[in-house]
């Protein structure tokens, strides 16, 4: 596919994600999707989960290009490159600090508030 680049989100030592970015970065919303590779003794698996439909012949060259660039160029032996692919949107991001907050925001109730 033309005009792609893959952002790495995160990396542990063995697996790694990435945010799949199409066209330039002066465009908005130029986000395709996420990726997530996660490398075994034998095989690599991966994630991919894009934000739009893509006809097939897009899909396909979409998966090599990440084999090509992400999964060959980690340089761990494979025997097999196994990918699951998914079409959604982004409803959110949560983490600890966001749940926190809404316990604190929830205990500031009056009795009177819950009844």
């Amino acid at each position: 596919m033309d005009d792609i680049h893959f952002d790495r989100h995160f990396r542990t030592p063995y697996s790694e994600g990435y945010y799949i970015m199409q066209g330039t970065s002066l465009q908005r919303n130029n986000r395709l999707g996420t990726v997530d590779l996660h490398f075994t003794t034998t095989a690599v698996h991966g994630t991919l989960i894009l934000e739009r439909e893509l006809e097939e012949t897009e899909l396909t060259k979409l998966i090599e290009q990440i084999d090509e660039d992400l999964v060959l160029s980690a340089d761990m032996p494979r025997e097999d490159f196994l990918v699951s692919v998914y079409v959604g949107r982004d409803v959110g991001f949560y983490s600890d600090e966001y749940f926190a907050e809404e316990n604190d925001n929830s205990s500031d109730l009056d009795e009177d508030d819950i009844r």
